[in-house]
């Protein structure tokens, strides 16, 4: 999948073998939709509200900042939330059984989404296949929950949701527009028409849209959490900068505005580092996204320095949201 990505931006004559491949995707995905809508499949609904975050692009957007933001804003309100999600595990499988996620965790076991956000300690965080056993289940653990999160999870039906949030890159939007593998798309375009709200990361919005942008300043060292220094302290530094996330350009792009001068280095979304990866020999700091962290912990170095960054979004989404989950 990967070497077809360079050709999810554009049109190329490749696409003369792709685009009938897409179609079938296309037919295929709104058929599974419009079963789960008419009640052939089975859906599963919660005892709780459920707010879906997702996207309809393969690839990061910013869901799980987002996730964060609004658990945190949910929190603020006196809501008790629980967040669920696929979860990764080693050569891309995924997690068949329902378990929570703790900060002792490896990224191995659990991913590296999923482990970032328990890392964060706002809520408890379960994973699973099937995401309404996990949801399930963690009610179970925490019946103090009284929200589910369901972090990824636009095209997972088989759980019923009471509001819908789609977020969008703000500088990659839709690609060519085709759905997978001609494009990077699960889903047309037209299906954002039906979400209770879009959220556009770093980027320009359109109509009702909501802006999002990621605020970070800070840096802590990946071995010693405690040691925190703003991005004037690596004046004159030979930098280098990770980033394996959907869009690593978004990563080097904020360090830049920050006034760093880094030499980048891009890894797939997801990628399993090894301690390899940062072995360069010049740096005097070694810069890295929270999801690089959390897979760097265990070979990490004095060298190895961690930007936090925080989701930025208008309250009207918060009101937004709600009013969809209060009864």
């Amino acid at each position: 999948m990967e070497r077809l990505q360079h050709h999810w931006y554009r049109v190329s004559p490749l696409h003369l073998l792709l685009f009938p491949v897409s179609l079938v995707f296309r037919a295929l995905a709104a058929a599974r939709r419009l079963l789960y809508r008419s009640g052939i499949l089975a859906s599963v609904k919660l005892p709780v509200p459920v707010v879906v975050v997702g996207n309809i692009s393969v690839g990061g957007t910013g869901k799980t900042p987002l996730t964060l933001w609004l658990a945190q804003q949910l929190l603020d309100n006196g809501w008790h939330p629980g967040i669920v999600s696929r979860g990764y595990i080693k050569d891309g499988a995924r997690s068949n059984v329902p378990r929570e996620v703790t900060a002792a965790d490896a990224a191995d076991t659990v991913g590296d989404e999923p482990l970032l956000m328990a890392q964060r300690a706002l809520c408890p965080v379960w994973i699973g296949r099937d995401r309404p056993a996990a949801a399930l289940a963690l009610l179970q653990t925490h019946p103090e929950c009284d929200i589910i999160l369901s972090d990824d999870g636009l095209q997972h039906y088989r759980l019923q949701r009471d509001a819908e949030i789609a977020v969008v890159d703000g500088a990659r939007r839709f690609g060519n527009r085709m759905l997978l593998p001609a494009g990077p798309l699960r889903e047309p375009v037209s299906r954002l028409k039906t979400v209770d709200a879009v959220v556009v990361n770093s980027g320009e919005t359109r109509g009702d849209e909501f802006a999002m942008r990621l605020e970070g300043m800070r840096f802590h060292n990946l071995l010693n959490p405690g040691s925190v220094v703003t991005a004037g302290e690596f004046a004159g530094q030979r930098l280098h900068a990770i980033a394996g996330i959907g869009h690593p350009r978004r990563f080097f792009s904020h360090l830049e505005h920050l006034g760093l001068a880094v030499q980048q280095h891009a890894f797939p979304d997801h990628h399993r580092y090894a301690a390899s990866d940062i072995a360069f020999e010049d740096a005097d700091a070694i810069l890295m996204t929270e999801k690089d962290a959390v897979k760097c912990a265990s070979f990490a170095t004095e060298k190895c320095w961690v930007l936090r960054v925080d989701a930025l979004v208008s309250p009207v989404l918060t009101q937004l949201i709600l009013k969809k989950v209060t009864p």
